[in-house]
């Protein structure tokens, strides 16, 4: 029997955890705590953690784990920046779901264009108080307009499929291109200056933290529309407000956000916020803020669960994570030196 431990849950996590059918020889405890130094007490005397985005996984979390006994940490997500990996090795397991749902992602990148240049978020909010009028309420197409999309895994191709499927012109930009495809790669200096639409999907690494900056900012159309429904340290926060101000951006669509850890996934609606950058960002009209909810679809939390679940049992049942279990020596499984034959320690 394997205890899980589950860091930073919500009602919907429960739900969709406890409505796996075949769970194994899984129990699972449900702490609404983020992870943390001050809670990994929680972990004492399980086997297994499960953790979210926001949750920290750093070294000195890592060691207390490994000195509790617990055998694997188990992200239900894609993203593994929160997890200090390097420290990891050796130590602990760790494992994730690299893709639960890339159709909910990128249709809410989508969901988020459409919404703000043409401001249905206002006319709704508008019509609430019959007021009928027009003004102020002008877009425009989004069909001929050229899309500049940065990363190409699966949510960035879903994305461009979408795109092209309104007519948009794309332009994509990975370090690792995509064989044998039709997307057109372009290097990023000429994305930046050529799109009228610039959205992220690509991880959050040391190399592509705050890849949107002044000097980037410098480098696109003016009026340009922003959106990252990825990491929310690819933006400069701070950058950006001033771009926004200067009306080199015309409009910022945000799903995440680089200091969200401590507001996100939380009501203070009956609180002032602390941070002014957000709150400057919250107050702008061209500014479209969701609370990291582009995941959040029944499809997805259904994967995320019988993902995380198979990883575990597989971990009890003596197999190596063939597929999703991230390590700091190999790097992903797919370039693992054991051939995916063993367990890489």
């Amino acid at each position: 029997m394997m205890k899980v431990a589950f860091f930073d849950a919500k009602e919907y996590d429960v739900s969709s955890f406890n409505q796996v059918e075949d769970k194994g020889s899984l129990t699972f405890q449900f702490f609404e705590t983020k992870l943390n130094e001050n809670t990994v007490e929680l972990a004492k005397g399980f086997d297994a953690i499960c953790v979210f985005v926001n949750d920290t996984v750093n070294a000195a979390v890592i060691d207390k784990l490994v000195e509790y006994g617990c055998k694997v940490i188990a992200l239900r997500c894609a993203g593994f920046n929160n997890v200090d990996v390097q420290h990891a090795y050796k130590k602990i397991h760790i494992v994730r779901v690299p893709a639960y749902s890339p159709y909910a992602v990128a249709e809410h990148a989508m969901a988020m264009i459409l919404t703000s240049i043409r401001r249905i978020h206002k006319a709704f909010n508008r019509t609430r108080d019959f007021n009928f009028s027009l003004s102020g309420l002008v877009g425009f197409d989004l069909h001929g307009k050229t899309v500049g999309v940065v990363g190409t895994g699966k949510i960035g191709r879903i994305f461009i499929d979408i795109c092209k499927g309104f007519g948009m012109n794309v332009l994509a930009y990975d370090k690792f291109p995509v064989p044998n495809s039709d997307i057109k790669y372009v290097e990023l200096d000429e994305l930046y200056a050529k799109s009228d639409i610039i959205s992220l999907h690509c991880p959050l690494t040391p190399e592509t933290k705050h890849l949107i900056n002044k000097d980037t900012l410098k480098k696109m159309k003016d009026h340009v529309v922003l959106v990252n429904t990825s990491r929310g340290a690819l933006i400069n926060a701070v950058d950006l407000v001033e771009a926004l101000k200067s009306r080199k951006v015309g409009v910022a669509c945000l799903d995440v956000y680089e200091e969200e850890g401590d507001l996100f996934f939380r009501d203070y609606s009956n609180h002032i916020l602390d941070d002014d950058v957000l709150a400057r960002l919250l107050s702008m009209p061209n500014v479209l803020v969701t609370s990291h909810q582009a995941f959040l679809t029944n499809e997805a939390l259904g994967n995320i669960a019988q993902t995380t679940t198979n990883n575990l049992k597989t971990y009890l049942a003596g197999n190596y994570i063939t597929e999703n279990e991230v390590c700091y020596q190999c790097g992903l499984a797919d370039q693992c030196k054991k051939k995916r034959k063993e367990r890489c320690f």
